[in-house]
């Protein structure tokens, strides 16, 4: 019996190396130094609705901010405006991304509303277009939905029962 366990648990150790093996390989290391600018992620949502899944309303990051100082290898304080003062101000590497000087690609986060989680919710300005898809035996009315902080190149489909239901006012 302990001769099986040990069995699985060398295939086991050996799987995981080989993992490990796969992984590191692709990882690239982030270091930053105190002084240096980073941009930071945050997350969208449409209502409840993560918006993560579609490239063209991709993750996005403010800043960018100053780092302060490294306290641990994996993690940064940053200067954060006061907008930004219920945030605490440490934050994993993953959050960070190296800053490019270029202003046209610069989002003060002045503009967005965050919460504790750094995230906010999006919301729709106005109904752009109508259309009815037609399945087999089903009709489906869809609406095309532009979002705040979202030109009309961004818009989206969406189901018009469910958008009456969220947003009613949209439909006034």
């Amino acid at each position: 019996m302990t001769e099986k366990v040990k069995l699985i648990q060398g295939r086991m150790r050996a799987a995981q190396d080989r993992q490990a093996k796969y992984t590191n390989i692709r990882r690239r290391p982030l270091i930053f130094e105190k002084g240096d600018r980073v941009f930071l992620k945050i997350s969208h949502f449409h209502g409840t609705i993560r918006v993560g899944k579609k490239g063209k309303l991709s993750p996005r990051f403010i800043g960018p901010f100053e780092i302060l100082e490294r306290v641990c290898d994996l993690a940064y304080r940053l200067a954060l405006r006061l907008a930004l003062s219920g945030v605490h101000d440490v934050f994993h590497v993953s959050m960070l991304r190296k800053y490019y000087p270029d202003p046209s690609h610069v989002l003060p986060p002045d503009e967005v509303e965050l919460d504790q989680t750094l995230s906010y919710i999006e919301r729709p300005i106005q109904i752009l277009d109508r259309k009815d898809k037609q399945l087999r035996n089903k009709l489906i009315p869809l609406i095309k939905v532009q979002w705040n902080r979202h030109g009309v190149e961004e818009a989206t489909w969406e189901l018009e029962d469910k958008m009456r239901q969220k947003y009613p006012e949209l439909f006034k």
